[in-house]
């Protein structure tokens, strides 16, 4: 095994090559794998390294945590830079890790990841965009970013807008409803979805990985490749969700939820934006209507750039935050404090300045 990060006893991303399998094995299990600097910077040299070497034919991405995968992206440290006036840090690290996103989604050789347990934010942006997505049944997967005052990035909006579900469709509506619900998917869902594209029992991952190192691919998968054995509930709820969020704004969507028939289905939609940020929500929807139109994912990501930059700067962003990851009381004071008071306007220029550059 050759190690290619020098020196340092404990990286929090260990890399290594076995054969002609690039290994990179997330190691910050504290922080349960949140993405920080240093983490993209090691995962990005060795990405750049391995596509110019002939004798890497694959990557692989997993968790050396027992809890987990990885939980998104370093917002506390954004937090920090937002309440210290000090924004410049701060957009540098999202603009390195939204070219980090597109080059992964752009690699030319195979690039597997191992999901086994949560996977949010940040950590969807270094695994979803891969050519393999494999799952277990401890992974769920979500885009929570409404709840602290953020917009949905890492250009997973792009992803959910155009993964093919196994109904054989892509669909706008269930890309819409997983940014703005926050919506918790299931390993069945992510498989429904198009979000993952294999299921192995997480009893089974270590030996799935040595066949891929040892073997193939092909191989591995279909040893140990199966279906869950739990349905998916997206799968149920698809046909309200076409029925109420294929609409390219939040306006026409709260209009067509106030009149969908399926009580139940609203219900379950009011409860999981109940303490997302107005704001956040409705920006969100102009977002994935722009997301619908953009040529490629690195247009997408310079929308979602333009975007988070001005959302880093609202006193909602360090507020949600707050509520969610450092007090937790689940309780955060947004203002507006509903979608009415919210000025689209501001949104819809900002994107329209992105899509020009």
């Amino acid at each position: 095994m050759t190690d290619l990060v020098g020196n340092t006893e404990e990286p929090l991303v260990k890399v290594s090559v076995r054969g002609n399998t690039g290994l990179l094995e997330l190691n910050r299990p504290r922080a349960l794998n949140s993405l920080n600097v240093e983490m993209v910077t090691i995962i990005d040299h060795a990405l750049k390294q391995w596509k110019e070497d002939s004798n890497i034919k694959q990557v692989v991405l997993s968790s050396l945590s027992p809890k987990g995968f990885c939980a998104g992206g370093d917002v506390r440290f954004a937090r920090e830079g937002a309440l210290a006036n000090e924004h410049d840090h701060v957009d540098d690290f999202f603009a390195q890790e939204y070219i980090l996103n597109g080059d992964i989604a752009e690699y030319p050789k195979p690039y597997i990841s191992l999901i086994d347990g949560v996977v949010m934010g940040g950590g969807l942006g270094i695994s979803a965009h891969g050519s393999h997505r494999i799952v277990t049944e401890k992974a769920f997967g979500a885009m929570p970013e409404m709840a602290i005052g953020f917009i949905p990035d890492v250009g997973v909006p792009y992803m959910f807008e155009n993964m093919v579900a196994r109904n054989g469709r892509s669909s706008h509506a269930l890309a819409v409803f997983l940014v703005v619900t926050g919506w918790r998917l299931s390993p069945a869902d992510m498989l429904f979805s198009g979000l993952a594209t294999h299921y192995v029992p997480s009893e089974n991952l270590d030996q799935l990985r040595e066949k891929i190192i040892e073997d193939s691919l092909d191989a591995a998968l279909a040893e140990f490749a199966q279906e869950p054995s739990e349905p998916s509930q997206l799968e149920a709820l698809y046909p309200d969700i076409e029925a109420v969020f294929g609409f390219d704004s939040w306006k026409s969507i709260a209009h067509a939820l106030k009149e969908h028939p399926n009580e139940e289905f609203c219900n379950v939609v009011e409860q999981h934006i109940a303490h997302a940020n107005p704001a956040s929500i409705v920006a969100a929807v102009e977002l994935m209507a722009v997301v619908a139109r953009c040529e490629d994912i690195r247009q997408e990501l310079e929308c979602e750039r333009v975007l988070g930059m001005h959302f880093r700067r609202d006193p909602n962003f360090a507020e949600g935050v707050r509520a969610v990851l450092v007090d937790k009381d689940r309780t955060p004071h947004f203002h507006p404090d509903n979608v009415e008071d919210v000025d689209v306007s501001v949104y819809r220029a900002l994107l329209t300045t992105a899509l020009d550059q």
